[in-house]
């Protein structure tokens, strides 16, 4: 991406910038130290590449298909969303959901690991929308899914399931119902 750097002596603290093609327009103070300003734009650049490549996960309908088929297969279809997306922000988990609302976030990463994997982590989000927590009956809902422990070794292996005992581990901790 290709950076163009306007100095104002209008501008006295704030800075902005805004992508045209692939170009990034940066208005800064005219006093602005070179290092400082260096800082700035690569976290707009950051922030940038984000959001080009959660537009471009989520331009086909990867996760909406994968959940419209669990959805049928385990469900009955019952289960209702507002809205599921790749998002780039979540780096420690795999997926987020809030049940009241019924919205699933999955993190980028999961976008380029296998479709089963895809799967589970779906199937694992929707599972909060019936039980909002790691409870047994949580983990009995998710365990429907044939490839969950399959999946759940691919995270670990990965390092990717990480979010404490109660992701790793059932409630009542039993991993996908054996002892560890």
């Amino acid at each position: 991406m290709e950076v163009k750097i306007i100095r104002s002596g209008k501008r006295e603290r704030t800075i902005g910038a805004r992508l045209e093609g692939d170009i990034m327009y940066v208005n800064a103070p005219a006093d602005m130290p070179e290092k400082e300003l260096e800082k700035v734009i690569k976290n707009f650049q950051r922030r940038f590449e984000r959001k080009k490549l959660k537009k471009e996960l989520n331009k086909d309908d990867d996760l909406i298909n994968i959940f419209k088929r669990l959805n049928e297969k385990y469900f009955e279809g019952k289960i209702k969303l507002s809205s599921i997306e790749y998002v780039t922000n979540q780096n420690c988990k795999f997926g987020s959901c809030s049940y009241k609302s019924g919205k699933i976030r999955i993190a980028h990463s999961i976008a380029r690991m296998p479709e089963w994997v895809r799967s589970y982590a779906v199937m694992h989000e929707i599972a909060h929308i019936i039980e909002p927590n790691h409870s047994r009956s949580f983990w009995d809902i998710v365990n429907r899914y044939k490839l969950t422990e399959r999946a759940r070794g691919y995270l670990i292996a990965k390092g990717r399931e990480a979010d404490g005992e109660s992701d790793i581990l059932g409630g009542d901790g039993v991993l996908n119902g054996r002892n560890p």
